[in-house]
């Protein structure tokens, strides 16, 4: 195995690009906690993995090799090296919209809730995120590796990347990539109204509650006792919703997971397979 790819370095190469680039835009294993090291010995074993079942033929016109079995780094060979990382920089950038519809959930309520001046640096996504935020994404990414989606994406669906498009048929098909990633923000944004729905109608009921109290008894001071009651009631909804946002969870995943499926094989019978 390590000979054969030793002869074939810059197919392997190409592999390597795709897994690395895929590994450097997913959530929690971009952040910078994780070492360069790691994430590069992560990818050659992942690349290790899926060699043996990539078939490069629709390359080997753009591959040439030296007298002495080396690669010849050509302007073809350097562009589909930039090819097959914009894939793994694609597929990695889809996983991150699911995840910042959870992050994006909290934002939308933490503003009534009174946390608007809670935002702090999220180690997970690298950006300021309202304490809220993190915690939905903190349960997602918890969600996310008990119920194995993890394996599945390393094992399954970058594989399944492999036979279903090259940096080829990206570029034949950009108009249904565009497409594909627009899908994923309108469902970004839909995830996150969904899940921050039953908190913000909620807190806007409180809050039109304690605007008519306060024109019928002026002297009761609601300014202050108004934050309390807001965070305290936001705690017991998201603790009493707790098991049906983890389901909801899951069923992101899945039909995150789905999507990535549908939009592959459409690559895939188009033709633009490897």
């Amino acid at each position: 195995m390590l000979g054969q790819i030793a002869s074939n370095a810059p197919v392997y190469l190409l592999v390597a690009v795709r897994c690395f680039a895929f590994i450097m835009a997913l959530p929690f294993f971009s952040s910078k906690t994780f070492s360069r090291i790691v994430k590069v010995a992560l990818a050659g074993y992942l690349a290790y993995l899926i060699y043996p079942h990539v078939d490069f033929s629709a390359y080997s016109p753009f591959i040439h090799f030296t007298k002495d079995g080396g690669a010849d780094f050509s302007l073809e060979y350097i562009l589909l090296i930039v090819g097959e990382g914009l894939i793994g920089l694609t597929m990695g950038l889809f996983v991150s919209i699911i995840f910042a519809s959870f992050s994006s959930a909290g934002q939308f309520f933490s503003f009534q809730m009174g946390f608007s001046a809670s935002e702090v640096y999220d180690a997970l996504n690298q950006v300021e995120n309202p304490l809220m935020g993190q915690y939905f994404n903190l349960v997602a990414m918890l969600m996310f590796l008990q119920n194995r989606w993890a394996q599945l994406l390393f094992t399954k669906v970058v594989a399944s990347s492999f036979e279903a498009m090259n940096a080829l048929s990206i570029v034949a098909e950009r108009e249904r990539l565009v497409r594909f990633l627009l899908g994923g923000l309108t469902q970004l944004f839909s995830d996150a109204f969904v899940i921050s729905l039953p908190i913000m109608g909620t807190l806007l009921l409180i809050s039109v509650t304690m605007g008519i109290l306060s024109k019928a008894a002026p002297q009761m001071n609601l300014l202050s006792e108004g934050f309390p009651i807001m965070i305290l009631t936001s705690f017991l909804i998201i603790l009493s919703l707790l098991p049906q946002l983890c389901e909801f969870f899951t069923h992101s995943f899945a039909s995150g997971f789905e999507a990535v499926g549908r939009f592959m094989n459409a690559v895939y019978n188009s033709g633009g397979g490897a």
